[in-house]
């Protein structure tokens, strides 16, 4: 498992005008039907469902929101950055300025479970996390996170 498998440099973004978890969750599902044709409103609803399970904000300023979903046939991600943090319910209580959004499919068992794992621990690096806060240009933040774990395996 890797982020290029995860992600294309399309799934990545910088948003500027969130203000709300509801509306991070709402771009996200916007964002997940531009990219990979899922609909808009399914994903915000099986985010939303999720949520209700337990904030995904794992601290730091990181969320991971993540969902089964029909029509999903591989795990697939998308990152945002935000350029002003929002209140997630993160366990820390800080806002959340970092998302990586998780989406797989309803019979995703390991997959899934090590898609997360790549990303929580990547996303853990305080160095990565500095990278991808100084750089808001989606190009620059593909490039860091596929460039991540090629230096994290070396």
């Amino acid at each position: 498992m890797n982020f290029a498998k995860l992600i294309t440099p399309e799934a990545v973004k910088v948003l500027s005008s969130t203000t709300s978890k509801k509306r991070l969750l709402t771009e996200l599902g916007e964002l997940a039907e531009t990219v990979y044709g899922l609909h808009a409103q399914t994903v915000v609803e099986a985010l939303i469902a999720r949520e209700a399970l337990g904030p995904t904000g794992v601290g730091h300023g990181v969320a991971l929101p993540h969902a089964r979903l029909e029509g999903v046939s591989e795990v697939t991600g998308l990152f945002v950055l935000l350029e002003k943090p929002v209140d997630f319910g993160s366990v820390d209580r800080q806002p959340v300025d970092i998302a990586f959004a998780l989406f797989a499919p309803e019979n995703a068992g390991v997959e899934h479970l090590k898609a997360l794992a790549l990303v929580s621990r990547t996303l853990r690096d305080t160095g990565i996390c500095s990278k991808l806060r100084a750089n808001p240009s989606a190009n620059t933040l593909y490039t860091i996170l596929t460039e991540a774990e090629t230096v994290k395996a070396a």
